[in-house]
Formats: C-alpha cells, structure tokens, sequence
C-alpha cells in the first residue's frame, strides 16, 4: 500500500504560497514569493531525498502540476530535475484534460480523495505531494495523509495561502515522528497520525 506524504515549506504564521521564486504564485496579490530561498540548507534537501527514495510518484493539485510542469522541465539537468521530470506524476484535476503536457503525467478522474484512496491501494510506493494546498486540505480531512514534512522557516509574511486556514481540517492529532533544525534556523518537523485518545 502506498504512503502520502506531504512536503511543504511554511513561514511561522503558516503561508505555503509561492516559497521558490519571486513570481512563482502571485494570487491575491501576493507579492513575497521566494522566500523560502534564503533558508535553504543541505538537510533540507536530505529530509526531502529521504522521502523520494527510488519507488516514489509525485501527486499534485491543478495549479501546482500547472507550475511545475512550465518551469522543471525548462531547467538546467540536475538530480532534482531529473527526479521531477522522470517520475510517475498524478494530477487531481475536475478542469485538465488528457493528454497532459508532462511527461510520465496521468490525471486523476472524480473525487481527489476517493481517486487518492483508491491509489493507494494499486501502489506500493510513496506519494510525495508539494504544494497543492486545496488538494492536502482535502486529503487530511479524509485521514489519508500518512505523514505531514513541514519546513518551518523563521519568518512571517502577514499574508498569504495558507496550509491550516481555519476551515476544511477539523479536530486531528498527531505525533513527532523526527525532527532536526538547520544552520540556517529553519525547523524540519515530521508529524504523522497520532488519532485521538
């Protein structure tokens, strides 16, 4: 059975929009896209490889697989875009149609939770998403995240998109299943289902 596992990047006051570059997601008027840049630090990228060992796929939302699919493919080779470009991706997506412009791209028809449900059972491999905020709200509500890899950066934005934004979660629990902070003080916090007592 496959594992979802979800990877993000959060400021102190929660906002996951656009952590990479400056106009990665300028929604809302976002205007401090890339700011998670100046963080970055090897154990970060060592916390992430651990979960894209060599049997993963990566599953994304609509606007996410949009952002990702116009901007890794055009990049210089690296171990990181080559992952990216060479994996089996899964799109939970009512608005794509086939044939997705991605390589190894294949869409999830219906229900994301019950599409990602179902996925789970066929596959043996890890389900690594980024990003895709609607897609994880939806997910953590249906109890299918198996392990949440927040990236706590020691900053605020006051704005933003944000991962828990008051509504859609409901009342969970979860244990710390490993932790390390970075020389560059951001806090690598792996929490899985803890249920409740």
């Amino acid at each position: 059975m496959g594992k979802v596992i979800v990877i993000e990047h959060l400021t102190l006051d929660g906002v996951m929009q656009a952590p990479g570059h400056p106009d990665e997601d300028p929604r809302d008027g976002f205007a401090h896209g890339g700011w998670a840049t100046r963080a970055q630090d090897p154990a970060m990228q060592e916390a992430m490889g651990a979960r894209m060992s060599s049997a993963w796929s990566l599953l994304v939302g609509r606007t996410t697989y949009e952002r990702f699919a116009d901007y890794w493919p055009r990049q210089a080779p690296n171990p990181f875009t080559d992952a990216l470009n060479r994996v089996r991706k899964y799109v939970a997506s009512t608005t794509l149609t086939e044939p997705l412009p991605w390589q190894n791209s294949a869409l999830l028809k219906g229900d994301a939770a019950d599409a990602v449900a179902g996925l789970k059972e066929e596959v043996a491999e890890n389900l690594v998403v980024f990003g895709s905020g609607v897609l994880v709200r939806s997910l953590l509500a249906a109890g299918l995240v198996d392990e949440l890899l927040l990236l706590i950066h020691p900053l605020t934005l006051g704005s933003g998109r944000r991962l828990f934004p008051g509504t859609g979660t409901g009342l969970a629990a979860y244990r710390l299943a490993d932790s390390a902070t970075t020389g560059t003080g951001v806090l690598i916090a792996a929490y899985r289902p803890a249920g409740l007592t």
